[in-house]
């Protein structure tokens, strides 16, 4: 079986240079779903705490079009070479979940208000790439952008991968041959070191879409494959079926560009399966993690399961774990063993909160249910969804929205009240989460009312989407 927990990144790692602290974050909003007939738009906060504006929303770009379901964003240079660190992030990529438009936005100019330099509509994606509900966008080494789909254009499931220029931003059609398409998709990452991309299942929205429905449960609407591809021939090479209805999300690799490893979470299983490779470059998987799903009375179903987004820090020290229905954000450290350890968690929400609608039967983990919590005299409704890491793993940012239908469903008062952005300061040397009290972004009071915030990139480059090469 393959090392795993390096410990660090060693004479190649980040860690070397200096980690510029975020000053502004870039986060992606919606008001679909929340009844507010209004554009989505990318909110730029204020992140310097000597800032008159620290916390707030100094800039707002909305989108032309309405209904778009602006969720990941990523940068349109992300892939680092050691001997060029200092990579210049100027042009946001914003895929649109449900649209399938894509937006791109100059930050470079003026840093603090970016502004709209290119759109693609979604009938040449439809048209050129038979591809729909665009998510995750990283650079490859060549500086083509890569974005993965959801489905087709009819909501399907479907596989695979856009590229668009990276110069021109053009739309040049699907990276995989057409023969290649795995089933369904979600997230990727890559490590070109080892001639690798490894990417993640998603589901069917023409049926999830609507809303989660236990009776889809075994009937294929939920992903459960880990695709595992040759990078420089685009082919797929391997297959691993993680279960029934696992619904494999969030794809991590450490860091290390010499470490051949990474994690990936299952949102219905609970599971954290860790992938490494073996010998003549064949990969294998095994369960790291397996958070209990909890024995409840009030809910869609008598088990709540998790479901989970991840982020490795740049030191491949620890790895974080948001669980956006039972409400915890959860620290691991990576050791050498291959298993890793509880080191630090944090309730910021949830399902399972005391006094609300949902009543825990039985709990493997918890002797109660957490308490609400209140940031600056805000409730925080909703859980903990998407979260961002800052280069010196000091300081984990999460917003609360996870897809506004989900949203909507399972929260409604987080559609009503809005989203909050909040920040969790990290103890990395022993571990240990804590709720920072004197950050919140509210969401809740944009000028054109409530909206729902997800995805977060800083300028200065972030632990999800800095890939060393």
């Amino acid at each position: 079986r393959a090392c795993c927990g390096m410990g660090g990144l060693g004479k190649n790692s980040l860690s070397m240079y200096p980690a510029p602290r975020e000053e502004v974050a870039y986060v992606t909003c919606t008001y679909r779903e929340t009844c507010i007939d209004q554009p989505d738009f990318l909110a730029t906060v204020d992140l310097n705490p000597r800032s008159p504006y620290y916390g707030q929303v100094i800039h707002r770009l909305p989108m032309p079009n309405l209904k778009d379901e602006l969720h990941s964003s990523g940068w349109s240079a992300g892939c680092t070479c050691f001997d060029n660190v200092n990579t210049q992030r100027t042009k946001l990529i914003l895929p649109s979940f449900i649209s399938s438009r894509i937006y791109v936005v100059d930050v470079g100019s003026q840093c603090r208000a970016p502004r709209l330099c290119k759109t693609i509509e979604p009938v040449e994606v439809f048209w050129k790439c038979n591809k729909g509900y665009l998510n995750v966008p990283r650079s490859l080494p060549n500086g083509d952008i890569l974005i993965a789909n959801v489905g087709d254009p009819s909501g399907n499931s479907k596989g695979g991968f856009i590229v668009l220029d990276g110069q021109s931003f053009e739309l040049k059609g699907n990276w995989e041959n057409e023969c290649e398409a795995p089933p369904s998709g979600y997230d990727f990452w890559y490590q070109p070191r080892h001639n690798v991309l490894i990417s993640s299942a998603g589901m069917a929205l023409k049926r999830a879409g609507w809303g989660f429905n236990p009776d889809d449960l075994k009937k294929g609407v939920y992903g459960r494959r880990l695709n595992v591809w040759n990078l420089s021939c685009r082919t797929l090479t391997q297959c691993f079926d993680l279960g029934e209805d696992s619904l494999p999300l969030s794809v991590k690799f450490l860091h290390n560009p010499d470490a051949a490893e990474g994690y990936v979470s299952c949102a219905l299983s609970g599971i954290i399966y860790r992938f490494y490779k073996c010998e003549r470059d064949n990969w294998a998987v095994e369960e790291v993690i397996r958070i209990p799903a909890k024995e409840v009375a009030g809910w869609i179903m008598p088990k709540m399961p998790g479901l989970f987004d991840l982020v490795i820090s740049l030191d491949d020290k620890y790895l974080y774990l948001s669980n956006w229905l039972h409400g915890d954000i959860r620290q691991y450290e990576l050791s050498r063993n291959c298993k890793p350890r509880l080191v630090g968690q944090v309730f910021v929400g949830g399902s399972i909160l005391r006094g609300g609608p949902v009543a825990v039967c039985r709990d493997e983990e918890l002797k109660c249910q957490p308490e609400p919590l209140v940031v600056k005299c805000k409730r925080v409704y909703g859980g903990p969804s998407r979260l961002q890491l800052s280069l010196d793993g000091k300081r984990l940012y999460v917003t609360n929205s996870f897809y506004s239908t989900w949203d909507k469903q399972f929260y409604p008062n987080l559609v009503k009240e809005g989203s909050v952005m909040l920040q969790i300061d990290v103890d990395t040397e022993k571990g240990g989460l804590t709720v920072n009290k004197n950050f919140l972004v509210d969401f809740g009071k944009e000028p054109c009312g409530p909206c729902l915030a997800h995805d977060i990139h800083f300028p200065s480059g972030d632990s999800t989407s800095n890939i060393v090469a």
